[in-house]
């Protein structure tokens, strides 16, 4: 994939995996972006470690969408594990 797949594959993913977790998570729409691409990253070596199999094979496929969704729940619940939830006022 492209470097602009991958920067949408992240982004809609995030976006994705935030509407899925409980709360209120911080971070605006570039860590939202990077939450999905380390997602993606994550779910696709997951995928082959666990399953065996290539999960991040092409844009439109559903399997590297999956991959990307749990990879970005996963990070986004480390990190809320990790800051212990803590929120800042504004």
């Amino acid at each position: 994939m492209s470097i602009l797949a991958w920067i949408l594959l992240g982004l809609l993913a995030g976006l994705i995996a935030r509407a899925l977790m409980p709360g209120r998570q911080p971070g605006g729409i570039i860590v939202t972006t990077l939450l999905g691409i380390g997602g993606a990253l994550l779910g696709g070596w997951l995928g082959k470690v666990i399953f065996g199999v290539d999960s991040v094979d092409g844009f439109f496929e559903l399997s590297t969408w999956i991959a990307a969704v749990v990879g970005a729940v996963i990070i986004i619940f480390l990190y809320q594990l990790l800051t212990g939830g803590r929120r800042t006022r504004v």
